[in-house]
């Protein structure tokens, strides 16, 4: 993707304008990271950018944005821009074209994202970034507090790439973040949730929330319990663990999931009625919560009798035939604790077995 992108800056370069990689794929790289996403800002306009690659791209002339897929590889390009109103804490209202990367870089949010490269691959350090990221530093660019008064946004960005990248928080910026707290209700519960999962996700995920606590974030982002909080490899189980607003926008089955979790949780053990009744994907993260082995899990979720109501000999009405009965609730119930029977090991699932019990225990 980086040789696409090298591409991409000749042939817009070729025509008169200039061009950089920019962002967090510099940083990353400088950083010796994994990066993959790559975001181009340059001179020429949306209109210029659609003479120059004529297909497979859309703009946002308002923005002064342009999505351009050239080879298979998608690239978000941006014009050389300053942001002069921001409205309800977060997007620019109105932008204005400028001529020199300096003048673009001077809009973003962290020095450390403020780097840049040309076409023949030099870093062009306008900020002072490598000194900040040398340093372990999340500073903004120019007045913090007027930085995250423009977008609230910055706020958690700031814990979150603290987090990730390890890094302590500029002293200026920590009084900016203290300050203006009251702005993050005014985020939408869309980037609260984003941002939360980037942190939740981390190794250093431990550190994100002592920030949080530490700034009292959790008050404005409307989520508690997180002292005790136990990673997990679906960030839902982190989820399950504390308590959140109901705004936050989960889908339906990833409430239905946490749920699940939060059920199973109760039992504070897994054994084969839970493996069998929750699975085990959801059983995997409880175990995790719990501490408990994930080859042990897998271990016995395998040697289960049955893995679903299908693997039972007997279903609903043959329960009612052997009892000459309708299908009913009872039956229902019969069946019900046959399956509990067989899960514990109790009952062998065999019609002949089964047909006995049922007579014994629920004839006559």
């Amino acid at each position: 993707m980086f040789e696409k992108a090298i591409e991409v800056l000749k042939l817009i370069e070729k025509k008169g304008f200039k061009a950089y990689i920019v962002g967090g794929y510099v940083r990353d790289i400088y950083l010796s990271l994994n990066a993959s996403d790559i975001d181009i800002a340059t001179s020429a306009t949306p209109k210029d950018l659609i003479k120059i690659f004529k297909k497979n791209i859309i703009i946002d002339e308002k923005y002064g944005s342009t999505k351009l897929n050239y080879k298979n590889a998608c690239f978000d390009i941006t014009t050389f821009r300053r942001d002069i109103k921001y409205k309800d804490n977060r997007k620019p209202s109105e932008i204005e074209y400028v001529d020199t990367i300096g003048e673009d870089l001077n809009r973003r949010d962290f020095t450390i994202n403020t780097m840049c490269m040309d076409k023949d691959g030099n870093i062009i350090d306008v900020f002072n970034a490598k000194k900040d990221i040398n340093n372990k530093v999340i500073k903004c660019v120019g007045n913090a507090n007027e930085k995250l008064e423009e977008d609230s946004l910055r706020i958690l960005r700031a814990i979150r790439f603290a987090t990730v990248l390890n890094f302590k928080i500029d002293k200026e910026l920590e009084r900016a973040i203290k300050k203006n707290l009251p702005s993050l209700k005014t985020l939408s519960f869309h980037r609260k949730k984003e941002e939360l999962n980037y942190i939740f996700r981390s190794n250093n995920y431990e550190y994100g929330i002592s920030l949080i606590t530490k700034y009292k974030l959790d008050k404005f982002l409307e989520i508690s319990k997180l002292k005790k909080l136990k990673q997990t490899s679906d960030v839902l189980g982190m989820w399950a663990q504390i308590s959140y607003s109901d705004e936050y926008p989960f889908s339906r089955l990833e409430r239905e999931t946490i749920e699940k979790i939060r059920e199973m949780l109760v039992y504070n053990k897994i054994d084969n009625y839970s493996l069998y009744k929750y699975g085990i994907l959801i059983s995997l993260t409880v175990g995790e919560i719990l501490g408990i082995d994930k080859k042990q899990i897998l271990k016995d979720y395998e040697k289960l009798a049955i893995h679903s109501e299908e693997d039972m000999v007997f279903d609903n009405l043959d329960v009612a035939g052997i009892l000459g009965r309708e299908p009913s609730y009872e039956t229902k119930e019969i069946l019900k604790d046959i399956e509990y029977k067989i899960l514990s090991n109790k009952l062998k699932n065999n019609e002949k077995e089964l047909k006995e019990y049922i007579i014994k225990n629920y004839g006559g």
